[in-house]
This record gives C-alpha cells, sequence and structure tokens, in this order.
C-alpha cells in the first residue's frame, strides 16, 4: 500500500505521527497488544503502522497484512449486503421480517421490519438465547432460536442492542431470498467481498486466513459489556463453516481500508458501485432519536457515565452533536459513520473532512476504555487535519 506525503492531503506530519507514540504507550502498558492503523484522505493513505504483537505470549510481532478476528464491525458486512438488496428491489426497509422468515412472525415479532434490526431497535433478544454454545456459530440454529424467542421492547422503542441474534436474521433474510441456493458465507464472499477486492477476508475461518490470525486474548478482564470468557469462545467458534453475520469474520486491515473507501466513494469502488449515494446519506443519517445504547447501560454503575444517545443510522454508528463518548472522536463532523467491535476494532468516515480510518487490534480490552482509546486517537488525526481544500 503506497503512502503519501501527508501534506499532500493537508495532514500535519508532525500532529498524524503524534498517533505512534500514543500507541507505542498503550501496548508498552499492556493495556492492548498490537495493532495496524491505516489514515487516508481524499482516498490517499496518508499514515499506515503496524505495532506490538499478533500473539504477546509467543512474542509473535504483529506484521504487514496481518489477519485479525473483526468481532462486530463485521455487522456493517452484514449490513451493506442487505442494503444492497434494497437497492436492487428485492426487499424493502418497512418489509417485515416475517414475510422472508414465516416462523419468526410469532410472539409478537411479526411487525419487526428490516429497518428495526439494521438500527437496534426491533427488541430482540441483547444476547443468545438457551441454546449449546458450541450452535452459535451454526446460522441456522441461531435463526431457530431467535424465532421462538419473545421480544424484549416493543419495535421501535428502545435501542436493545443486538450482538448475535438480530444478524443471524440479517444474514438469513438473505439467504432466503437467494433461494436457499447458497451457504451466506459464500453469498457474503461472491456479492461484496470479491467484487471490492478484499481477498483477505471471509466469513468463517478461511483456511488461508486462519493461519495467519491473530488469536483472540482478552488482555483488560475487568468487568464490561460482554465478558471474556464470551469473547475468547466466540472466537474459537469460528471455524472455516462458522457462519456468525454478526461477527464471525476474519479480515485485514487493508481490506476494511478498501471497505470503508467504498462508503467514502458515495458506495463505489473503482469501477465496483455496491450502493448508491442516496442510501449511504441514510447510513449517516440518525434514525433513533435521544435513546440510548443498551450496550453501555452497565457503564452507569461501572464507569459513572451518564446516558448518551445511540445515534445510530441505518445500519452504521454515527458521531451526532452533543459531548459523550464516542470512537469517533469528538472532533469529527456529526455526520462521521462507521462501526466498532468489542475492545478492539474501528473503522470510520468523516464526509465533511473526507477522512476514512481503520484500526484493527489485537488483546482486547474492556469495551468502555477501548471506547476511549479509539475516541483518543481518532480526535488525533482528526486535529491533525488542517487544510480543508477538497481534492
Amino acid at each position: 500500500m503506497q503512502v503519501c506525503d501527508p501534506r499532500e492531503v493537508g495532514f500535519d506530519p508532525g500532529r498524524l505521527g503524534r498517533l505512534a507514540d500514543s500507541i507505542e504507550a498503550d501496548i508498552a502498558a499492556e493495556r492492548f497488544d498490537g495493532c495496524e492503523l491505516i489514515v487516508a484522505r481524499h482516498g490517499r493513505v496518508a499514515f499506515h503502522r503496524w505495532f506490538g504483537w499478533a500473539d504477546r505470549a509467543q512474542r509473535k510481532p504483529l506484521v504487514e497484512d496481518q489477519v485479525f478476528f473483526t468481532m462486530s464491525i463485521g455487522k456493517q458486512f452484514t449490513n451493506v449486503l442487505v442494503l444492497n438488496y434494497i437497492e436492487r428491489g428485492a426487499l424493502a426497509l418497512t418489509t417485515p421480517i416475517a414475510e422472508i422468515i414465516p416462523e419468526f412472525g410469532c410472539r409478537g415479532k411479526d411487525n419487526v421490519a428490516i429497518w428495526h434490526v439494521l438500527t437496534h431497535t426491533g427488541g430482540l433478544p441483547a444476547l443468545m438465547p438457551p441454546m449449546p454454545i458450541e450452535e452459535v456459530s451454526r446460522l441456522q440454529s441461531v435463526v431457530a432460536a431467535t424465532c421462538a424467542t419473545i421480544l424484549e421492547a416493543e419495535p421501535g422503542s428502545r435501542v436493545t442492542y443486538s450482538v448475535i441474534v438480530g444478524h443471524a436474521i440479517l444474514g438469513e433474510v438473505i439467504r432466503r431470498l437467494d433461494g436457499g441456493r447458497r451457504p451466506y458465507r459464500q453469498i457474503m464472499a461472491e456479492e461484496l467481498f470479491q467484487p471490492l477486492g478484499m481477498t483477505n477476508t471471509s466469513l468463517g475461518a478461511r483456511p488461508d486466513l486462519a493461519a495467519r490470525m491473530a488469536p483472540v486474548v482478552v488482555r483488560d478482564r475487568r468487568p464490561g459489556a460482554l465478558e471474556p470468557e464470551l469473547l475468547e469462545a466466540t472466537g474459537m467458534l469460528v471455524t472455516e463453516e462458522a457462519e456468525i453475520p454478526a461477527g464471525g469474520y476474519l479480515s485485514t486491515a487493508a481490506d476494511v481500508h478498501r471497505f470503508a473507501e467504498m462508503l467514502r466513494g458515495g458506495g463505489v469502488l473503482g469501477d465496483v458501485r455496491v450502493l448508491s449515494p442516496a442510501t449511504v446519506e441514510q447510513g449517516h443519517t440518525i434514525r433513533t432519536g435521544a435513546m440510548t445504547n443498551s450496550l453501555f447501560d452497565y457503564t452507569r454503575a461501572a464507569r459513572g457515565w451518564t446516558p448518551f444517545p445511540a445515534n445510530i443510522g441505518l445500519g452504521f454508528f454515527v458521531r451526532g452533536g452533543g459531548m459523550h463518548p464516542t470512537p469517533m472522536g469528538t472532533l469529527a463532523s456529526p455526520t462521521t459513520f462507521g462501526g466498532f467491535g468489542a475492545g478492539s476494532t474501528v473503522f470510520w468516515i468523516d464526509p465533511v473532512r473526507d477522512v476514512t480510518y481503520a484500526f484493527l487490534s489485537t488483546g482486547l480490552m474492556e469495551e468502555s476504555r477501548s471506547m476511549e482509546r479509539h475516541q483518543r486517537l481518532s480526535d488525533m488525526v482528526h486535529a491533525a487535519v488542517v487544510e480543508m481544500h477538497t481534492a
């Protein structure tokens, strides 16, 4: 990946270079183990570095093209494919899930629509229904268990962040619209990753990627949004045939950067158009009002945080206004949007400054402290933009 002189795209090199010092200090203090970070503006990469350890215990350094377990930024991969199918006319944002998955329409779930699940307002369970842990990686098992559950809230009434089940339902919607001919992981590969040139990304542990993947290790075991044991177990469940549309992906920082660049370009990368500009705009238009995100309810007691808005658009987290914790940085423009994964990953696009950011890491942190890390690094990037000319 070619890196330009930061000044050519309006960055102050000294300010941008401070990222390295901050990251190296965190790794030395064992707050996390390693990371790869790519920052670009106007489609040109101005910062690309990798730091620390892929496997600290084995003293294996993190290397270029390191493969990571992506955690929940995989949700945005699934969301984009759903939005793509909407643009094809295969379904609509207002389509009830039960029209595609008839057995879903029971126990109060008949009015849950596609847009509810994209915004985490469908009232679906935050965590898994009772089922053996080994079944979590089997899409059909999770879908069946979810269809049998009752809602935790009236659709549209609150943001109940669904860790796994909501995106299992979205993945099954796509699979059924495809006529059940292909596994969901194959649909994702053929219809999103391959067209975008994301050659080092897979749903499930594609063998060549699994051989290069950094292990899933929780570095910070303080109580958080998701228990360390659940995160580590989920990582171990990702086999070659595993299908966890909410986060069971392997990828590289370069591939996540390509995905972010497609969104920065209004849905197009090179000569491949995945989404229209109109759809991308809806992605960073907040649809959750002042509702809070249940994912961070624990921070009130654990960290003393006051409630703050969820700021979710159609499938993406959005900076929005106000002063509150955000992985995209408090200095980000209000329409900055992207995704983040438990204790580790984040990507975002600032449409006003025309900046993309992709950060994948090893050694998972407690979620609220990971958000603070992302906020600090993201703010350093925003503060490094000193020329607001357009490309």
